[in-house]
């Protein structure tokens, strides 16, 4: 049996699983919604006879928990078999879910009356075990449904090769939250802010203005300077400990300008020291 890219995706309803599962279905993955945990072993030797895609995406959630007792089992054999398994848990805040489940007039499908927090909280419950076999969590609750395609296709469209770090470097706001799936966050918020410059606070910090801006503050380059200098030190740890990725959260107030520009300074600095990084921006459109 060939070897399997296996990415499962889990999390409660209305966290962006259904647009997870399109998006890697439009970069070559085959795709399977609500399959038995029980099914998956089978699912792959189905796949191995009749097709050429090694690259498969399941989610699993709370609509089949009778089957989730055996997903130890199931997740275990998978790996021993030499399969290369990623679970991908996606989360959202609960006044995100319950706002969007009512922006589509949905029934959430564990609310037993029309009290939506209620079948959250069920839901939450069912799923604490597939959480903790998670190796990667991404908050949903500051995306909308192009900013979580785009970021689900930036990190399995160009892995890493197998026992390198993949590495995101988020910019945010904290105003909108700190995301969820950060390892390491960066506040830099003492930075002078482009904000309050007349001639650059409608840009971006992707706009050649900020940038410059930013990038020519004194305190800057002795940040960028450190911050380098301790990812040079952690990166090799959390590669000798098997970590595979690595989220690295980068704030200013609100995620348009200074934020942006670290980010994607920094992730261009950790490229060219052949490291796979990766330089999103969660909040440069609010």
């Amino acid at each position: 049996m060939k070897q399997m890219e296996l990415v499962i995706i889990s999390g409660p309803s209305g966290s962006g699983k259904s647009t997870a599962v399109k998006a890697l279905e439009d970069i070559g993955f085959y795709c399977v919604d609500n399959l038995p945990v029980s099914l998956l072993e089978s699912l792959l030797k189905s796949i191995d006879g009749t097709m050429e895609s090694t690259r498969v995406c399941v989610v699993i959630d709370a609509r089949e928990s009778k089957f989730l007792k055996e997903f130890d089992a199931v997740f275990q054999a998978l790996k021993k078999a030499g399969h290369k398994v990623e679970m991908l848990f996606l989360e959202a805040a609960d006044e995100t879910l319950i706002r969007r489940f009512s922006e589509t007039r949905r029934r959430h499908p564990l609310a037993h009356s029309d009290n939506v927090l209620e079948g959250i909280i069920e839901e939450r419950q069912l799923l604490s075990t597939i959480l903790s076999y998670a190796d990667r969590t991404v908050d949903t609750t500051g995306f909308n449904v192009h900013e979580l395609r785009e970021y689900i296709q930036s990190h399995f469209s160009n892995m890493a090769e197998p026992g390198k770090m993949n590495v995101n470097v988020i910019s945010f706001g904290f105003r909108h939250g700190v995301p969820a799936d950060a390892d390491l966050l960066f506040d830099v918020r003492f930075l002078t802010n482009p904000y309050f410059v007349s001639e650059l606070k409608e840009l971006k910090g992707t706009d050649q203005g900020v940038v410059d801006f930013v990038l020519g503050l004194p305190e800057s380059a002795e940040l960028i300077t450190r911050l380098t200098d301790l990812l040079d030190y952690l990166i090799p740890l959390y590669t000798r400990e098997g970590k595979s990725y690595l989220t690295i959260a980068i704030g200013c107030t609100g995620g348009r300008h200074r934020s942006v520009v670290l980010a994607d300074k920094i992730s261009r600095d950790l490229a060219s020291r052949s490291i796979y990084a990766k330089g999103l921006h969660r909040d440069i459109n609010r």
